[in-house]
C-alpha cells in the first residue's frame, strides 16, 4: 500500500517530477533523460497501470484520494496530497482533473522487432505537434493499426499533452523510432510492407483505387501539419495516395486525415 504524504511547500524536493509541466522545452529534455512521463486524470492513470507501466509517485488533491483509493492501495509508490493552489504553483497550471502520476518509461522496442508481427503500420515524419500525435495514436488504436514508427524529430508520444489527447491510447499501440530518415524506411520495406505516402497531391491515387485493405502488409506514411511529407519521404514511398476532397477543400488536418486513412487501411472500407 502506498504512503499518503501531505506536502505544504512547493519547493519540496519530493515534487521534482511535477515541476514546470507547462514548460514544453524543459519537459522535452527532462522527461526522456530522467526516464519518466506524466499521466493526468484518473482514466489515463488507470490505463498506464493496466498497460504495465510502473508508477513513481502520484500527486493528488485531497478530494481525489477516495476516488483513487484502489490505485493507491495497489501502488508501491508514494502519494503526495496537496492543496490545489500548491499543485498549481508546482506544475504551472490549474490541475483540473486533480490527479497526476509520475510514471516510469519502458525501453522502446526496435522498429525491426515491431515489424515482425505487424500488418498495418503508421509511419510519421516530423509530426511535432503533441495534440496531433495524441489524436493519431487514439485513431490508430481505435481503428486497428498495429504499430507506429516515428522519425527522430516527431514529438514525444508520452508527453503529457499527447497522452491526455489520446486518452491513454498511446499505451495501447506499440511504437518505435526510426534511427535514420528516410533511409530507415528500407527496414519497413524489407519486412514486406508497401509504403503508401498520404498526400493531397493531384498525382496521388485515391485510397479506394489503391485498395490498401487488400494488401498483405501496409505502412501508411503521414507528414507534419501544413508541410506534409517531405520530397525525400515521398520519393522513398512505393505509392502516393490521397483522400478525395469535396467543396473546394484541399486537405484535412493530419489527425482527421489519419483517422479516415486508418479506416480505409485497416477495416476494409476504402475511401472512394
Amino acid at each position: 500500500m502506498a504512503d499518503l504524504i501531505t506536502i505544504h511547500e512547493p519547493d519540496d524536493p519530493r515534487l521534482h517530477d511535477y515541476t514546470g509541466l507547462t514548460d514544453v522545452e524543459l519537459r522535452r529534455r527532462r522527461e526522456p533523460a530522467e526516464g519518466l512521463f506524466i499521466a493526468e486524470g484518473e482514466k489515463v492513470i488507470r490505463r498506464a497501470g493496466e498497460a504495465g507501466y510502473t508508477m513513481r509517485s502520484m500527486l493528488l488533491s485531497a478530494k481525489w484520494v477516495d476516488t483513487m483509493r484502489d490505485i493507491i492501495d495497489e501502488a508501491p509508490a508514494p502519494v503526495y496530497v496537496v492543496d490545489p493552489a500548491l499543485a498549481e504553483q508546482v506544475t504551472g497550471y490549474h490541475v483540473h482533473r486533480g490527479a497526476l502520476a509520475s510514471v516510469q518509461r519502458k525501453p522502446l522496442p526496435t522498429a525491426a522487432g515491431l515489424l515482425t508481427t505487424a500488418r498495418r503500420v503508421v509511419v510519421m515524419e516530423s509530426v511535432n505537434d503533441h495534440t496531433n500525435i495524441g489524436a493519431i495514436f487514439r485513431s490508430a488504436a481505435a481503428l486497428g493499426m498495429d504499430a507506429v514508427l516515428l522519425s527522430l524529430d516527431c514529438a514525444d508520444p508520452l508527453y503529457r499533452r499527447s497522452v491526455k489527447v489520446s486518452m491513454g491510447a498511446v499505451f495501447s499501440v506499440p511504437y518505435a523510432r526510426l534511427d535514420t530518415w528516410p533511409t530507415g524506411l528500407e527496414t519497413v520495406r524489407e519486412a514486406g510492407f508497401t509504403l503508401l505516402a498520404l498526400t493531397p497531391d493531384d498525382r496521388a491515387k485515391a485510397l479506394g483505387e489503391v485498395a490498401p485493405h487488400r494488401m498483405d502488409r501496409v505502412a501508411l506514411m503521414l507528414g507534419a501539419e501544413g508541410d506534409g511529407l517531405s520530397r525525400r519521404a515521398l520519393a522513398a514511398s512505393d505509392e502516393w495516395v490521397r483522400i478525395p476532397m469535396s467543396h473546394g477543400v484541399d486537405s484535412l488536418n493530419v489527425g482527421a486525415a489519419a483517422a479516415v486513412a486508418f479506416y480505409a487501411v485497416a477495416t476494409g472500407r476504402p475511401s472512394a
